[in-house]
């Protein structure tokens, strides 16, 4: 297998191609994306390993904020009723947190549907690639089965009513043979008949793991909006159980934000790797799973002018076969009908025969040009590199807005809790009121009344 396009051996290798025997053979490496080997999964996994180092960090961090909370508090005096300081600052900063979560999860749906999209346009690729390697192998099947069924029968017909003349047999059997050739140069054409590796299967495969993919990011986002919500509501409130609730929600999604930013991290690394000189890799990797002649796959992933059409010499000796076919059976029309009438049916059946082949000839021909799979490659392609990566992208900062905003919502739902006022029915029984008077003012003993000009004599 030859080096691939834009490889570049380094040093070390030109070193080893100087040895004075080599008994090895250096197999080109796609510069920068490797995933089958061991060291660059180690990397992946570091990556991985560094969102859980975050989340471990927090998680100590939100341990020891709450710790010295509860722990170093001083006490209350009795009887006081004053708002400690800081109190609506702490609720505030709260309310902060929650809404630029709330922003997060907005960048978060925008970042899963741009991923959905780009792997859409990877699974449409891959779909619309395999119906066109269906329609060469379709064609080529259904030309080949022709011409032989035309070799078999119309062919044979015509040599035994033109037996009397040899010079029309000659040309019978002449028109046999490139017909014969025809098939056999075209059964050449089927290249991807054969081949283990169905795009079909993988465009279903990549399908189904993006909508559980997709389905398990909706969910999560709705998860961290409706703790949003409830969180806000519980301050609004000033409900303490719905806020003691939300802190529990809180921090199972702050463990679940964590551990998505790992994977969309390490995806996205591996992504960008792989973008940045994709034709290496797929070509490297289409030939170990098909099996196919680096020429071919040259010519479809590339696509340029430097490089040949690896068909184009059946191409060519296919076309002259049938342009040959075509003079020959219109001579033995001029020269055998006159003579031998039975000969028009099977020399009309041949010439449908033909008008069938060359129409599909005409559609493998333009099936066979590089532009049809090398645009399916490109909009695959387009889809990873550009909207999958891009997706990714938002998806990781939405991760990293959600779990800043977890984070310090857990450090302040204990603060704001402990401002709130107490809720007890009992309060109503205790307390100052029970010093007032149990009767009414319009109950307590009044005044005798004294009516004006009555005075009372004296005895």
């Amino acid at each position: 297998m030859g080096a691939p396009p834009g490889y570049r051996p380094s040093a070390w290798v030109h070193l080893l191609h100087q040895l004075p025997r080599a008994d090895f053979q250096l197999r080109p490496v796609p510069s920068g994306f490797a995933p089958r080997e061991q060291e660059y999964q180690q990397a992946l996994l570091l990556v991985v390993a560094l969102a859980g180092l975050g989340l471990g960090l927090s998680l100590i961090f939100v341990a020891v904020y709450l710790i010295r909370f509860c722990c170093c508090r001083p006490p209350e005096p009795p009887g006081a009723k004053s708002t400690p300081p800081g109190g609506g600052c702490v609720t505030w900063s709260c309310v902060a947190a929650l809404l630029v979560g709330c922003a997060g999860i907005g960048i978060g749906f925008y970042g899963n549907s741009e991923t959905s999209d780009g792997v859409s346009q990877l699974s449409s690729a891959l779909l619309h690639a395999n119906h066109t390697l269906s329609t060469i192998d379709h064609l080529v099947l259904e030309t080949v089965e022709r011409l032989g069924e035309a070799v078999r029968t119309e062919l044979t017909t015509l040599e035994e009513v033109l037996a009397q003349r040899t010079e029309l047999v000659a040309a019978t059997r002449g028109a046999r043979r490139q017909a014969e050739a025809v098939a056999q140069q075209l059964q050449g054409l089927a290249f991807w008949q054969g081949v283990p590796l169905n795009p079909l299967q993988v465009a279903e495969d990549v399908s189904f793991v993006e909508e559980y993919r997709w389905l398990a990011y909706v969910l999560l986002l709705l998860l961290e909006l409706l703790v949003c919500l409830f969180t806000l509501l519980g301050l609004a409130k000033q409900s303490k159980w719905l806020v003691a609730v939300m802190t529990a929600m809180s921090l199972l999604v702050l463990v679940l934000s964590w551990g998505s930013m790992g994977l969309e991290a390490a995806t996205a690394v591996g992504l960008s790797d792989f973008c940045s000189n994709p034709d290496a890799y797929v070509l490297n990797l289409t030939q170990e799973e098909t099996g196919l002649s680096s020429d071919i796959l040259n010519y479809y992933f590339l696509c340029n002018q430097a490089i040949t059409n690896p068909f184009q010499q059946r191409l060519t000796l296919s076309q002259r076969a049938l342009a040959n076919i075509h003079s020959q059976l219109q001579g033995l029309e001029r020269e055998a009908v006159p003579q031998f009438p039975s000969a028009q049916k099977p020399l009309l059946s041949l010439e449908e025969t033909l008008n069938v082949t060359e129409g599909n000839f005409h559609q493998l021909v333009a099936l066979l040009h590089c532009r049809g799979l090398h645009k399916d490659y490109g909009v695959a392609l387009r889809g990873l590199c550009e909207d999958a990566l891009e997706g990714l992208l938002f998806l990781l900062l939405f991760s990293l807005l959600s779990a800043g905003a977890l984070a310090t919502t857990l450090c302040s739902l204990p603060r704001a809790w402990a401002l709130f006022p107490p809720r007890n029915p009992s309060a109503l029984c205790s307390g100052s009121h029970l010093s007032e008077p149990l009767l009414p003012a319009s109950l307590e003993p009044t005044s005798p009344l004294r009516f004006p000009g009555r005075r009372r004599r004296p005895h």
